[in-house]
């Protein structure tokens, strides 16, 4: 009982959050840096008439990249306004492939093996259950297909980690919990994949664009700061001055879901 409420009200903060940042999300340097999009499609095994889902997809900036290499391309997510901002980019883009409907990550509303890949990038960190996720990515996944999941990291110092995390959510109330590499592994390996790839890099953004993009960020302003004053900074999340940048560290990782044979 107590969870399904939990989950309810994190559902209704990822909305409200996100129907703050549609506009914003789809216009970041960072969302749309073309080294760090293209290093994800790259990992992708992309092949003409293949047909992907980016879940938790945003403004679809990783369903629009990908569809000029498959076949179709569909995005799913949670917040209408996202998902309004995606299809206007993708007509502007010219792209007939791809398209966009709502639904929970967590519970894809689709059959199962009803894709040859799905993807997903900086949505992990938002979910109450991560593995509810990549589940579902598995699940919707035929037999030989891939998985691919991108996000920002924490550091595996569960005192560095709290501190991040709490300035995190000051920021954007429905962050929950970034992950370590081997927590992603782990739920992946549980869901039955292997994994075939894993890359780490740093990456760094606009510290000012980062906070006032978050919806909590100009209110909590004070006390970011605060917090940013009472630790040095750990290679996950770091900010330098002149000019001011947020350093994160990002993972990718590709999986393969094994042959029925293998199952």
């Amino acid at each position: 009982m107590h969870a399904k409420v939990f989950e309810e009200t994190q559902e209704q903060r990822v909305v409200a959050e996100f129907t703050h940042q549609a506009v914003a999300f789809n216009a970041s340097a960072v969302m749309n840096d073309a080294r760090t999009v293209d290093a994800l499609i790259a990992l992708m095994p992309c092949a003409p008439g293949q047909r992907w889902v980016e879940v938790a997809c945003g403004p679809g900036i990783i369903a629009r990249a990908l569809a000029p290499h498959v076949g179709t391309v569909i995005g799913v997510d949670l917040t209408p306004a996202m998902l309004d901002t995606a299809r206007g980019a993708a007509v502007d883009a010219g792209l007939t492939n791809v398209s966009f409907q709502q639904g929970d990550a967590t519970a894809l509303p689709f059959a199962d093996a009803a894709f040859d890949g799905a993807v997903t990038r900086f949505s992990l960190h938002h979910l109450p259950e991560p593995a509810r996720c990549v589940d579902e990515m598995a699940r919707v996944v035929r037999p030989g297909g891939w998985v691919a999941i991108s996000d920002h990291l924490t550091s595996t110092n569960r005192l560095a980690s709290a501190w991040h995390q709490h300035i995190e959510r000051l920021r954007d109330p429905s962050h929950c919990s970034c992950l370590t590499p081997s927590a992603i592994r782990r739920m992946a390996k549980e869901a039955g994949l292997r994994l075939v790839e894993a890359q780490t890099e740093p990456f760094s953004l606009d510290f000012e664009e980062w906070l006032t993009r978050g919806s909590g960020g100009a209110a909590n302003r004070a006390r970011i700061e605060s917090a940013l004053a009472d630790r040095p900074g750990v290679p996950c999340f770091t900010v330098t001055e002149a000019p001011r940048r947020l350093h994160l560290v990002q993972g990718r990782f590709l999986w393969r879901k094994p042959a029925a044979q293998h199952l």
